[in-house]
């Protein structure tokens, strides 16, 4: 398979989990969590998704097209280390969707974040709520659940808090 055709692949994986995520905790209360803002096209669905939802967006720093921008007290940037347990000191109401897209070109960076995120992230999350990320994750809180039938296993993967 081409490049081009994975990137195309992962990009239609990513919006069917997104989609099915919005769908599945839209009458849910409370915030959703974009951790990797990037270039703001997933915070951009999930904002056409879910408009009167509060979306926190976290990255290292701001690189999202001007449009996909979160208001100045929805955006959090520095690092995922540092921004999500202070996020979590906060109080805000629990989590009803997070969604992590945290791969990068480094394997071993990528997949040691992915093993500290979470553990990190499930106390944030309420009882139901959806975690969708592009990596493996793994608490005890959270329950692998399945994608739509559409997603290539192991293309994303899903968790429900219990």
């Amino acid at each position: 398979m081409s490049r081009l055709d994975s990137f195309i692949r992962r990009l239609e994986a990513q919006r069917a989990a997104l989609d099915w995520a919005a769908a599945e905790t839209a009458a849910r209360p409370g915030p959703v969590l974009e951790l990797g803002l990037g270039n703001g096209r997933t915070y951009d669905h999930l904002r056409a998704r879910l408009p009167r939802r509060e979306i926190f967006a976290f990255d290292r720093a701001l690189a999202a097209h001007p449009a996909c921008v979160p208001p100045a007290p929805f955006l959090v940037l520095g690092e995922l280390v540092e921004t999500v347990p202070a996020f979590a000191r906060r109080g805000l109401p629990p989590v009803a969707l997070a969604h992590a897209d945290l791969g990068s070109g480094d394997a071993a960076a990528t997949a040691a974040l992915a093993r500290w995120l979470g553990p990190v992230l499930a106390p944030l999350l309420a009882r139901g709520a959806i975690v969708l990320s592009d990596q493996p994750l793994a608490a005890p809180r959270l329950v692998p659940e399945r994608l739509p039938a559409a997603i290539e296993a192991g293309r994303y993967f899903a968790y429900r808090a219990a």
